[in-house]
């Protein structure tokens, strides 16, 4: 996959929507009953990188304060959905020793690698930091834990929504309608090719999450060095 030529792509489609409003609000932020959850593999951008990515927030703020904007200790890359979030699981329900035993296993030739965050995107739902890995380390990982996985009996719901390639970071979702669009989407411009920082991948973690992986309600469950 071309990643820029991907992110360009879903911008140019997303961008068209947004200003004919047609864009999706997520009804579920604020919902105390909102009981989906699952399991994932996260990477945490450096606090170096994540400052940078709040001062951009930070304006977005400025003229739509009552979007959803991501935390720095929510900040994320999804390495891979292992159980996708669903209506009333619950950890209780799965033996996580057998999970983390594979994902061990798929850490094979896991070498150092390094992950940029460069420009932003959109979709018809949220605002989407741009990331670029330097080589194909995390995909490959990817492709064993997928392999892994399917050769296993434990519940799992990988690629069933869509088989993740990117290295991309949510970080505003769409909460209300719009009372400053034009410069609200002025400053997404502004920002489509800025440098937030690039960072080394040191750790992977295995968390038990809600959707919006909301660090009051993650549960850390094992951390990968690497």
């Amino acid at each position: 996959m071309d990643l820029q030529e991907h992110y360009q792509k879903l911008y140019d489609e997303s961008i068209i929507k947004i200003i004919a409003e047609d864009y999706q609000i997520d009804p579920l932020i604020e919902d105390p009953n909102d009981l989906r959850f699952g399991i994932t593999l996260v990477i945490r951008p450096s606090e170096e990188v994540k400052n940078n990515i709040q001062l951009f927030l930070n304006e977005l703020k400025s003229v739509e304060p009552h979007q959803y904007y991501y935390q720095n200790q929510d900040i994320h890359i999804t390495v891979m959905s292992i159980i996708s979030c669903y209506q009333g699981f619950q950890l209780s329900s799965i033996n996580i020793d057998d999970y983390i035993k594979i994902i061990k296993k798929s850490f094979e030739d896991f070498n150092t690698t390094r992950i940029q965050f460069k420009g932003v995107t959109v979709s018809p739902s949220c605002i989407l930091l741009q990331g670029f890995m330097e080589d194909d380390v995390i995909n490959n990982f990817r492709n064993r834990l997928r392999e892994n996985f399917k050769n296993s009996t434990l519940e799992q719901s990988i690629d069933k929504r869509y088989a993740i390639q990117t290295a991309h970071s949510t970080v505003v979702r769409f909460k209300e309608l719009f009372t400053h669009k034009k410069d609200f989407l002025k400053i997404i411009e502004e920002y489509r090719n800025v440098d937030f920082g690039t960072f080394k991948v040191s750790s992977v973690e295995l968390v038990y999450n809600d959707w919006y992986q909301r660090e009051k309600k993650v549960k850390k469950l094992t951390v990968f060095k690497v």
